[in-house]
């Protein structure tokens, strides 16, 4: 049985690396230092969480629906994730209502969105 790389020790908690590839078909094996990608070094609940985001295509309607979690906790699973993949974020909780009314303009957040950013008082 296969098992799915880690890339994190389970002894001291730093990244691991892969240091060998083989090929299954004709047994040639490479060596080396190789880099694991970011998604390796995500929890597997970080994991799970990224693959309901990307089926439901980022619609938060429906990674409530298939997780059955609040808006506040998809947005800060969805933060959390993002940290995770080494991206800094534009804190959404200090944009000013005229930022929230652009990106509802824009199509960047639902109404709904704009509604819980400006605590109902849209």
């Amino acid at each position: 049985m296969k098992k799915n790389v880690i890339g994190e020790c389970p002894i001291c908690k730093h990244n691991l690396f892969v240091k060998t590839l083989k090929c299954e078909e004709c047994g040639t094996e490479v060596s080396g230092e190789f880099q694991l990608s970011p998604f390796d070094y995500l929890t597997k609940e970080q994991m799970e969480f990224a693959l309901v985001f990307i089926k439901n295509q980022g619609n938060i309607k429906g990674i409530e629906k298939t997780l059955n979690i609040s808006y506040p906790t998809v947005k800060k699973n969805i933060e959390d994730l993002c940290k995770a993949l080494g991206f800094s974020l534009e804190s959404e909780e200090t944009l000013s209502r005229d930022d929230v009314r652009k990106k509802l303009k824009n199509g960047e957040i639902s109404f709904e969105e704009a509604e819980e950013l400006l605590g109902g008082k849209l």
